[in-house]
């Protein structure tokens, strides 16, 4: 098993992750992703891409501007509505989200009323049992409604931050595609049932945020908004939870690593409610990464109100007009950086070059996913080894993120690329000169086999699918 702080000290070291403004103290619940980490939450967000717009017939893309028109988050209920219950350690000063607190004695206060959340926090008070989880102190405030809304302002930077003219980091992606529902059937000519899909990032200023990049208070968001007629819900509904399931299985990800939570206390625009929740190992359990919705038609009437624009799809078939209903699927991607990393990681006993045997760490990626697809290492610095390894980088780099490394010895190079997950290595060694062939490593089998050079590039494209 591995725990939190392993695996955020592999993804610093290896530099998959870093704390942002680290040499300033840093964040709380900020990061910045590095060389390997980009790479790594690219192929992510490439292979959803694919799977949800370039394979499909029905969905489009978008890319939705982060600052948008104040009443939209108005029209949405986020600006009186998008709130956690917060509660204060009068010692420490700790702040705390009292439904999670409430979680810790087994009561489920999840959308639950703020008249509720205290009932339950001042009978666990007289019980005795409410104590700071940092400090123990018994001195705990009581809740209160904590914005979960970033607030900046556009315009002179010499107006007071007043509410009249306060604009919003937006929380969540979606808003975008349902202000850009009607231009998209205009541009496009979509036609029912059809998709909106983005990626994008989003802002909410959590009262604590934790669990490394699990959840932070900037982060990025891929979502699909599927617009259909009321009376095909059911069936759209039931398509994306099976679309959405399989992409999980494509990546590796097994059946008994993944489950479906179903919510019963629904937001009011809900019918439905699903979570996909992947049970993290350096977690110690399952959290979700997806969540699978119906919204009803609550969005888009919301925002034809408040604009006073009709958003309404007339279906030219059968001469109906009516506001569409949305099935919708929102996954984190950070989230998913996470899951990967969590699923990929493994501990295993690897033979030495004397014989002996030492603990691997290995991420074992999808190959599809890994950051780097190939490393090629020179056996040593000598330029008759560096020329032709240079000239198989440059044919390789053509097709794939290749890295070359010249550092170190072979063994701690081989170790190097076990930990960031590169599936193949290549050994130019003094045999090459002679042989004009170059040993190819496997990263899970560390099983070698030689290759001839010119045959490399054909090899690689059969390794991946090309």
């Amino acid at each position: 098993m591995i725990d939190m702080e392993t695996l955020v000290s592999l993804c610093k070291r290896r530099g998959f992750v870093f704390p942002s403004s680290e040499i300033y103290g840093g964040m709380q619940a900020i990061y910045d992703y590095g060389h390997y980490g980009t790479l790594l939450k690219n192929n992510i967000r490439d292979a959803w891409w694919k799977d949800m717009v370039q394979y499909r017939d029905d969905v489009v893309g978008l890319d939705s501007a982060i600052f948008m028109h104040p009443t939209t988050w108005v029209a949405s209920g986020h600006v009186g509505g998008f709130n956690d219950p917060q509660i204060d350690c009068r010692k420490c000063k700790n702040r705390f989200r009292a439904d999670h607190i409430l979680e810790g004695f087994g009561i489920n206060a999840d959308k639950a009323p703020l008249d509720e959340i205290n009932a339950h926090l001042d009978r666990l008070r007289k019980e005795k049992k409410l104590k700071c989880r940092e400090c123990g102190s018994p001195d705990l405030t009581a809740a209160r409604i904590f914005s979960l809304m970033v607030k900046s302002n556009i315009g002179s930077p010499t107006d007071e931050l007043k509410e009249e003219n306060a604009v919003y980091l937006r929380p969540e992606t979606c808003g975008g595609i349902y202000l850009e529902y009607k231009n998209t059937i205009d541009a496009l000519h979509c036609k029912l049932p059809f998709g909106i899909a983005q990626v994008g990032k989003a802002f909410r200023n959590e009262i604590v945020a934790r669990q490394f990049i699990f959840r932070t208070r900037e982060f990025e968001q891929m979502e699909m908004q599927y617009f259909l007629h009321p009376d095909s819900m059911n069936k759209a509904y039931d398509m994306w939870k099976d679309t959405r399931w399989k992409w999980y299985r494509e990546y590796g990800i097994s059946e008994d690593e993944i489950r479906w939570y179903k919510h019963e206390k629904l937001a009011h625009y809900a019918s439905e409610a699903y979570d996909v929740e992947y049970r993290f190992k350096a977690l110690g359990e399952y959290k979700e990464v997806e969540g699978i919705h119906a919204r009803g038609d609550w969005d888009l009437s919301q925002h034809s109100k408040h604009s006073g624009v009709d958003l309404s799809y007339f279906d030219e078939k059968t001469g109906e007009r009516f506001i569409p209903h949305i099935a919708e699927t929102s996954v984190g991607l950070n989230r998913l950086v996470l899951m990967f990393i969590d699923h990929a990681y493994t501990e295993e006993q690897a033979p030495t070059a004397g014989g002996k045997e030492e603990t691997r760490v290995v991420l074992k990626f999808d190959k599809r996913l890994a950051p780097v697809k190939v490393a090629v290492l020179p056996l040593s610095k000598k330029e008759e080894l560096q020329k032709p390894a240079r000239d198989i980088w440059n044919t390789l780099k053509r097709l794939f993120i290749v890295e070359y490394d010249e550092t170190q010895s072979i063994g701690k190079r081989y170790r190097r690329q076990d930990e960031i997950g590169t599936p193949y290595c290549v050994t130019v060694d003094f045999d090459s000169l002679e042989d004009n062939a170059v040993t190819v490593r496997d990263r899970d089998t560390m099983a070698q086999e030689r290759i001839a050079i010119r045959e490399l590039e054909a090899f690689f494209k059969e390794k991946y699918a090309m």
